[in-house]
């Protein structure tokens, strides 16, 4: 029977077949998932900030882009998922929130998504969709059994990566 997974902030699941796993108000926050579709294993982390050597309480891995990424890869292979053939998909990194200045250090969404860009390409995960920016809300949901990323907004209406 098919579990719906619920993933919080700063948190990662992983399951497989027929699994979902879900994800809500994601903001500034990424939902990125790593899935292998031939044996139908994958996982979601829900990270906050983009990089654990920038912050004084980075104890959580599963907070930031630099450490969740490759815990949740760890995670997924240690299910049997084979790592030259995981994809990643990625959503949220919206600008929640208009700051005056020019400074990017509260473009926390921006930020987030260059890193976890950046920490997949040295994990050598390539990278099969992504709904990245804007200034609204998202909440997200991997079906295991098809990999594909449901993403559901406020407003903007639902797609699937």
């Amino acid at each position: 029977m098919a579990e719906a997974l619920k993933v919080g902030i700063a948190d990662y699941k992983v399951g497989k077949a027929p699994d979902k796993i879900i994800s809500y108000g994601l903001g500034s926050c990424i939902g990125i998932t790593l899935y292998d579709p031939v044996i139908k294993i994958g996982g979601l982390v829900h990270i906050m900030l983009p990089d654990s050597t920038q912050a004084r309480a980075n104890e959580n891995p599963a907070k930031f882009a630099d450490t969740g990424i490759p815990l949740l890869l760890d995670k997924v292979i240690s299910m049997g998922a084979v790592k030259t053939r995981l994809i990643a998909k990625l959503a949220g990194g919206s600008q929640m929130f208009q700051f005056a200045g020019t400074s990017d250090i509260m473009a926390i969404g921006k930020r987030n998504a260059e890193l976890a860009r950046k920490t997949l390409q040295n994990c050598a995960i390539k990278i099969a969709g992504e709904d990245l920016g804007g200034t609204y809300g998202r909440t997200v949901e991997i079906d295991l059994e098809t990999g594909l990323y449901k993403i559901r907004t406020i407003n903007k209406g639902e797609k699937t990566i």
